[in-house]
């Protein structure tokens, strides 16, 4: 594993938490929502968690370890497809949010509905924008990675 991969992994994984978990605090279904919506694909009972969603120690540390886990298998899926593409730091920003995009789309519409139906109470436009972040961060590291 290559870990300047591994590093912009972890490090997109947690921009993307915390506008996430910003917002989902101040206007959604609470601050620790999102790593507990996570947490649900596991621990099934927290698919009926009541919200505004409070913290909760184990749920939240399970739902960003899955967080973070997710998000550097998909860094190094990135890396290995579109690595020796991104030739410059705006090249890397917007192929990495694309990409992102397309995974956002895969989970909202494909997986969750099935998995951890919990996670469509955040707001669609707030988690594909996250998404979106967490890939021009991801591309921008990888493309410093590359030049």
């Amino acid at each position: 594993m290559n870990k300047k991969v591994l590093i912009a992994g972890l490090v997109a994984s947690i921009v993307m938490a915390m506008l996430e978990m910003v917002y989902e605090g101040l206007f959604g279904v609470g601050f620790w929502s999102a790593p507990i919506f996570i947490a649900a694909t596991i621990v099934r009972d927290l698919q009926t968690i009541a919200i505004p969603v409070a913290f909760s120690l184990i749920p939240v540390v399970l739902g960003m370890m899955g967080h973070m886990m997710n998000s550097v298998v998909l860094a190094l899926v990135f890396a290995a497809i579109f690595g020796r593409l991104l030739s410059t730091l705006m090249v890397g920003a917007v192929v990495g949010a694309l990409y992102a995009l397309a995974i956002f789309f895969v989970m909202w519409f494909v997986a969750l509905p099935f998995i951890d139906p919990i996670m469509l109470n955040l707001n669609p436009i707030v988690f594909a924008l996250s998404h979106m972040m967490w890939g021009a961060v991801l591309g921008i590291m990888i493309s410093r990675r590359a030049n």
